[in-house]
């Protein structure tokens, strides 16, 4: 399974090229690849009539750490590159640099923690990285500052449809993209694969540039679900299993209104599973995107993902599918979205 392969490779932010190969290898014979200076994978096709232009783009990047230094005995500070709660990686393995050297998250024993340090959230400069290294000198020879760290969390399975990963958030709207690409629509299609978007969208700002005549934009992403407990339906944001999540507005951008009442009809129309989402959260590349180019009208459509920006985010296969039929069925209906 390709979304399987997706989330078992390594790119945090800024370290992506693993995750680009393996699109790339897999896209190349489907339509005209380049990759910008950024990094972001670009790949455009055809289409049969070439009526509209339609940008799809998903990020490739993954939450993660990067080194910051070395101690005596060998334990390593870290920062974050996007946003993790240190709460949900405590105790949790991990993988550093390009040696893949294992470690686990270590954090102070709650025997000796004060009860104010018990009663508190730690923070992430309470956190250490332990590789099992002797020393400082024994760190040194098996990692670098610098070094990315990424989660190392298997791919599981269960439940109704359910699948634990990490980098579901978005792995799930590459996914989407590459098997998008494997059919041809009437209209001209380009599929950006950005990079840097948990550390502030950087990819999506720059590519645009060369992208021209674009009717509109269609970010897919994986999304804050919070169906928990005792959380009121009006801020749980979307739930896994109830269908693809159709974005008005999140902390980004405001979707263009005639673009998502339009794939909100398709979906009605297609019998798809789909659902809005209840709450403002979050931000994704279309922030970016739909201020290029003279503004571009722009909608986002989301794989609901719990546990999010964590070794072990949650998803429903089904949602990955609704969402890839809807994208599908809106390419292939080549109608003017004004319609909607």
């Amino acid at each position: 399974m390709v979304l399987r392969e997706l989330t078992a490779l390594r790119g945090v932010s800024g370290n992506e090229a693993a995750v680009r190969d393996y699109i790339l290898e897999r896209i190349r014979p489907l339509a005209d690849v380049r990759i910008d200076r950024m990094g972001n994978l670009i790949a455009h096709k055809k289409g049969t009539e070439g009526a509209r232009h339609v940008v799809l783009c998903a990020h490739m990047d993954e939450v993660g750490l990067m080194v910051t230094g070395i101690d005596d005995k060998g334990y390593l500070t870290y920062d974050t590159c996007g946003g993790i709660d240190p709460r949900v990686i405590v105790s949790k393995r991990v993988l550093v640099g390009e040696k893949a050297v294992p470690g686990v998250i270590g954090a102070k024993p709650i025997h000796l923690q004060s009860r104010s340090e018990f009663e508190s959230v730690m923070k992430h400069d309470s956190l250490v990285i332990d590789i099992g290294a002797k020393d400082k000198a024994d760190a040194e020879r098996q990692v670098n500052k610098g070094d990315f760290v990424s989660f190392d969390s298997e791919w599981v399975e269960f439940g109704a449809g359910m699948v634990k990963a990490k980098a579901l958030d978005d792995r799930s709207g590459c996914a989407i993209l590459m098997a998008i690409l494997e059919n041809t629509y009437p209209c001209d299609l380009t599929c950006a694969f950005t990079v840097q978007e948990e550390v502030g969208t950087r990819g999506a700002q720059t590519v645009m540039e060369h992208i021209e005549n674009v009717t509109c934009a269609i970010v897919l992403e994986g999304t804050t679900a919070n169906d928990l407990g005792d959380v009121p339906e009006h801020l749980r944001v979307c739930a896994p299993g109830k269908g693809v999540a159709i974005s008005m507005m999140d902390n980004s951008s405001l979707s263009h209104e005639p673009l998502w009442r339009a794939l909100r009809a398709l979906a009605r129309k297609e019998d798809i599973p789909w659902q809005m989402k209840s709450y403002v959260s979050g931000g994704n590349d279309a922030g970016r995107l739909q201020r290029e180019r003279g503004a571009v009208a722009t909608a986002v459509l989301n794989v609901p993902c719990r546990y999010i920006h964590s070794p072990s985010s949650v998803a429903s296969l089904a949602d990955v599918d609704a969402a890839y039929r809807l994208v599908n069925a809106f390419l292939a209906s080549n109608a003017d979205f004004q319609e909607g």
